[in-house]
């Protein structure tokens, strides 16, 4: 990993700055465990080749894994590991946030309480 700088705010966005990262961290909390094909039929519609990157970074930095370490990996479901679980507070108040000042712009963005 090429980190930019020792800040940690800007450590932290070197990992999930990019909206896919936070996008399949965001299925995990909501959804639990979820397959390759899974993610591919969000409605964000990610592509195959950033999927794959996305899920080989966040396993390395321990933030998933695979469900079933020795199963075979087509149908193998990726899950949150403990340290990706932490990320639920701030994706709940980045929700938050977006709900209370991004409402006015974008007229069907959900309501999360």
């Amino acid at each position: 990993m090429d980190w930019r700088s020792p800040c940690p705010v800007s450590s932290a966005l070197d990992v999930l700055g990019d909206k896919w990262s936070l996008l399949i961290i965001r299925d995990l909390i909501i959804h639990g465990p979820r397959t390759y094909s899974q993610f591919l039929n969000a409605p964000e519609r990610i592509s195959t080749n950033i999927l794959a990157a996305r899920l080989e970074l966040l396993t390395r930095l321990k933030l998933i894994e695979r469900a079933h370490p020795d199963a075979v990996s087509r149908n193998n479901a990726y899950q949150l590991t403990e340290s990706g679980r932490a990320l639920r507070p701030i994706l709940e108040g980045l929700a938050q946030w977006a709900g209370k000042h991004l409402s006015d712009f974008h007229a069907s963005l959900l309501k999360i309480s």
